[in-house]
């Protein structure tokens, strides 16, 4: 299993020689953007630890030391997709989820890279099979029947990572409508996420001594989480429709821009924020949010109703 780490004080080649040692492995090779992260890491590497991360601590819902992603299949082709169009590339989308992973290592991520799983062209989205958080890990009930098999495929990579695994047996839940707040956990119900789901799933997570409400994803929304982002302790960044939902009581609220939706469903690592590249207004709508906002480009998982939270599992 190939291991992508970043050590604040090791030195800059170790984390270059095991980046490019994990993404040559399978379908991964070294490519031009990659160098790219490659290079602002190492430009950024003595200035990281002076990065403004006041209120940052253990238990951050945006703090994270490991991750869990799978890389695409060739079959992510023929991914799922509400509204049909043209379907994307498989070299877009693992040039894509390369660039994703160097950004998690970037962040001071350890990343556990797991094998494509070809009969499950949407499992490169490993964020809906399951939740997981440092005390233990949900195994989920994907919502669209393609995805049935995903949580059992991932069953054993996560009872070896976890003290406890539970699984959620009532219902339908996918990972992409849970949006964790810190002090309370969000459980959008959409076309994916079921009632039953979401009230089985609450209680699964009383277990780890968390507490969660379920909440109405907007009409014609696929994922909760593809219509706002958790910024910081105090901010939550959303689209204009859910931003006038009440759901986020005591926090700051960011809108995104009109026609920058797509820029809602960002993701907080540890200093660094990512967001979807080609949302310049919504990036200035972040400019005050003391974290470092690092575009990517999600044009080709877009195509396939994706977003950067979809990649991975954090904790």
């Amino acid at each position: 299993m190939a291991i992508v780490a970043v050590d604040r004080r090791g030195v800059f080649r170790a984390h270059r020689a095991r980046v490019f040692s994990a993404l040559r492995g399978g379908a991964y090779r070294h490519n031009g953007q990659l160098h790219q992260h490659l290079r602002r890491a190492r430009r950024s590497q003595r200035a990281r630890a002076h990065r403004p991360t006041a209120g940052l601590t253990l238990y951050a819902p945006f703090s994270f030391k490991r991750a869990l992603v799978r890389a695409p299949s060739k079959s992510v082709t023929s991914g799922l997709r509400a509204h049909g169009g043209e379907g994307p590339s498989y070299d877009g989308v693992a040039r894509e989820h390369r660039a994703y992973i160097a950004a998690l290592a970037e962040a001071d991520i350890t990343v556990d890279i797991l094998p494509p799983l070809e009969e499950f062209p949407d499992a490169v989205f490993i964020e809906d099979p399951a939740l997981v958080f440092p005390e233990g890990a949900i195994l989920l009930r994907p919502g669209a029947p393609s995805r049935y098999g995903e949580a059992a495929a991932l069953a054993k990579e996560l009872t070896a990572r976890f003290d406890e695994t539970q699984a959620l047996d009532v219902g339908f839940a996918d990972g992409g409508d849970v949006l964790n707040l810190g002090d309370r956990i969000l459980i959008g119900v959409s076309a994916r996420t079921n009632e039953a789901g979401a009230e089985r799933l609450a209680r699964l997570l009383e277990k780890f001594g968390r507490r969660a409400e379920a909440v109405a994803t907007p009409p014609g929304v696929l994922h909760f989480k593809t219509d706002c982002a958790l910024i910081d302790h105090e901010t939550v960044l959303a689209t204009p429709r859910l931003a006038k939902s009440g759901f986020f009581k005591g926090f700051r609220l960011i809108e995104t821009a009109l026609g920058e939706e797509r820029a809602a469903n960002a993701l907080r690592v540890n200093g660094d924020l990512l967001i979807t590249a080609g949302c310049p207004r919504t990036a200035e709508r972040l400019s005050d949010v003391r974290a470092r906002v690092i575009p990517l480009s999600t044009a080709e998982i877009a195509k396939i109703d994706a977003g950067l939270s979809c990649m991975s599992l954090r904790w």
